[in-house]
């Protein structure tokens, strides 16, 4: 190739991976596999290694991405640098010699070095000090990062003070990660409030951290691992073994896979281990890293521009294989979302033996130009599910899949909204999604039926007590008293706050009904707007569309909803058992605060959040769930959590009780 097309396909080449990076790093939505993407970065640096000039300024130099500025920026003390790619037993043979030459020692030397998984995640840099952690900040361009302390906090496996055996001032370093079993239950609840799902677990990591509002944070299933450090002017051990065991001795999570090999044998023969364990270890790794263990030794390696000599990534490389589609199946989510299932002739990839793999919806199975009887191309590159590619070979007696009309749990009705990929059971009480059905409708906010939690909302589906929501309302204490963990004081109480939320008002009813796209809000404004649940059961898609706040997407997802026979049961049984059917209209009163919203956050020294709201209505003003750039005040009590914070951010004025009480009576 002459310098001139090295340069041409170069510039071609560093275009497309700043695209990438920047959709990877930044924006938390990858347009790429990663397989390709390491392909277009070999591609460049075969290029650099002919053409060594056309290397300053390329993507080859530079580690992540710039800071979005959606966080305040933090410079890192010590850079945090990226890793070299391995994709042989040659090129670890190559890193190996290339450290012994570079130390001088003899070629049969052997380098104790250190193999752990390599965690598909966001890296993450934690200074504490004092023991304390002050600080969170992600890798940025590996020079700078973006500040992100109040949203790490709320990583349960995360320490926020170290014992006493730890250092005064150490950086930790690690990777955030979400397991393959929580990015799918987030992702179905991001369907079921109509969100857009995340692309796979990396992005759910990287996208639930940095999020503005730490409360979305705080709700996401969020993990740990330690495996580095930054800044250390004392470090607890001469070794990398022995710094990550401290880390492991301070209640830092670590990663159990990671392994002391002695040789180059053992550390191809640890990489085929964990390759084996890839699909079932409940969390996405693309590769094993390799660490030198002497730290004396690294620090004579030093770095190149963006990479230690003592450290390299072994990357995993898909695996793929052909069989046949033998059936498409459907899978009902706990969401009542239907996802196609392909059934393969079992084949074996990559050691394991494949019998399903993943369509996700009917576009996709249009898309792929699949039919049942078709020879598919599978990949399986970690998932436990692998994925189907592309049609190999048409079957000669090849049938098209069609989506049912019906559920195949229950018989509800099989909706799909317009601009929605999934196809889902709008029936309530569906028994694949009854279990949501009952949290949704018990949890805080909504009927709030303390004592029914988790587990037992399991017991009381799994034995058969329950097969409908408007069942809770038919249980005894006795029934209660046979479960496990359920004396007779633990099923009265939860006897008692069932009854009690038969008298909770008609927009609780509303929202416990679990209509797609109707929260807390949306049914005050149907309650306002038509008096009561017949009224609102009755109306058309039109005028539906008259009650304030309400669009063509939530009328005709409340439409359906009443439509199908089955929801219309449990409506009439709810009805029976007594609950709020009614809603009278309060008039709108002048008061002195007539014009002003409100946001309530934490424990109030004599009011219940309910009261609260009362007295604020009564006296003109207006109640909301979160807080926006349009809250006059936040009214914080003890305890008071993300809300605050929110309001802090966004200069809303934040009062207590008392300053609270003066305004409603004018007190000055």
């Amino acid at each position: 190739m002459s310098r001139t097309d090295a340069a041409v396909e170069h510039a071609r080449l560093a275009t497309e991976i700043a695209k990438h990076d920047l959709a990877y790093h930044q924006n938390d939505a990858p347009t790429i596999s990663d397989g390709d993407y390491d392909a277009l970065k070999r591609r460049l640096l075969e290029i650099e290694r002919q053409y060594p000039t056309l290397a300053k300024g390329s993507p080859s130099q530079k580690v992540g991405a710039v800071a979005s500025g959606k966080f305040a920026k933090v410079k890192h003390a010590v850079p945090m640098l990226s890793l070299d790619n391995a994709f042989s037993d040659e090129d670890v043979e190559a890193f190996l010699t290339q450290m012994k030459n570079f130390l001088g020692l003899p070629a049969q030397t052997e380098l104790p070095v250190t193999a752990e998984p390599k965690i598909d995640g966001l890296s993450m840099s934690l200074r504490y000090e004092g023991r304390k952690l002050v600080q969170a900040a992600t890798r940025g361009d590996g020079e700078e990062g973006e500040l992100v302390t109040a949203n790490v906090k709320t990583i349960k496996n995360i320490p926020h003070e170290l014992p006493k055996s730890a250092p005064d001032v150490i950086e930790v370093r690690g990777e955030i990660y979400m397991s393959n079993s929580d990015f799918a239950e987030l992702n179905e609840k991001l369907i079921q409030a109509g969100e857009k799902p995340l692309a796979n677990p990396r992005n759910g990591a990287a996208g639930s951290l940095r999020q503005q509002d730490v409360s979305i944070t705080a709700s996401r299933p969020l993990k740990f691992f330690a495996y580095a450090w930054g800044e250390a002017p004392k470090l607890p051990a001469d070794t990398q073994w022995g710094v990550v065991q401290a880390f492991k001795s301070w209640g830092l999570p670590v990663n159990p896979l990671m392994v002391l090999c002695q040789t180059g044998a053992d550390l191809l023969s640890q990489y085929r281990k964990i390759e084996a364990q890839r699909a079932t270890l409940g969390y996405d790794i693309d590769g094993v890293v390799y660490k030198l263990n002497d730290l004396a030794l690294q620090r004579r390696l030093g770095f190149r521009t963006r990479s230690p000599r003592w450290a390299i990534a072994h990357k995993f490389s898909a695996v793929q294989a052909a069989t046949v589609l033998e059936a498409i199946d459907i899978q009902v989510g706990r969401t009542g979302a239907l996802t196609p299932v392909a059934r393969l002739k079992p084949v074996t990839v990559g050691g394991v033996v494949v019998s399903n793999a993943t369509l996700h919806n009917e576009d996709e199975i249009g898309r792929l130009g699949l039919q049942i009887g078709d020879t598919v191309i599978i990949e399986r590159s970690g998932d436990v599910i692998p994925k189907v590619l592309r049609v190999k070979e048409q079957g000669s007696h090849r049938r098209a899949f069609r989506m049912p009309k019906e559920c195949p749990q229950c018989g509800g009705r099989i909706v799909r909204e317009e601009g929605e990929a999934a196809s889902r059971c709008i029936n309530v009480n569906c028994p694949a999604r009854l279990k949501e059905s009952v949290r949704h409708f018990a949890s805080r906010g909504v009927m709030n039926i303390d004592g029914l939690g988790d587990a037992l909302i399991d017991q009381l589906v799994d034995s058969g007590l329950v097969k409908n929501v408007a069942d809770l309302y038919e249980i005894a204490a006795q029934d209660l008293e046979k479960l496990e963990r359920m004396g007779p004081k633990s099923a009265a109480n939860v006897i008692r706050n069932i009854d009690r939320s038969r008298f909770l008002p008609m927009p609780r009813v509303i929202s416990a009904l679990g209509i797609r796209f109707v929260g807390e809000r949306t049914a005050e404004l149907l309650a306002e707007h038509f008096g009561t649940i017949g009224k609102l059961a009755a109306a058309s898609v039109e005028e539906l569309q008259t009650a304030q706040e309400v669009g063509p997407r939530v009328a005709e997802a409340i439409y359906t909803f009443f439509r199908e026979p089955r929801n219309e049961q449990l409506i009439e049984r709810l009805h029976r058992a007594g609950l709020s059917f009614e809603y009278t209209v309060r008039e709108k009163k002048e008061g002195p605060l007539a014009g002003l919203t409100f946001v309530i956050t934490g424990t109030l020294p004599t009011m219940t959040r309910e009261e609260a709201k009362s007295r604020i209505e009564a006296a003109g003003g207006k109640v909301a769930a979160a807080v926006t750039r349009k809250t006059s005040f936040l009214v914080a009590g003890e305890e008071a959590g993300s809300k605050l914070d929110k309001a802090k951010a966004l200069k809303v004025p934040v009062i207590g009780e008392d300053e609270l009480a003066k305004m409603m009576f004018r007190i000055k």
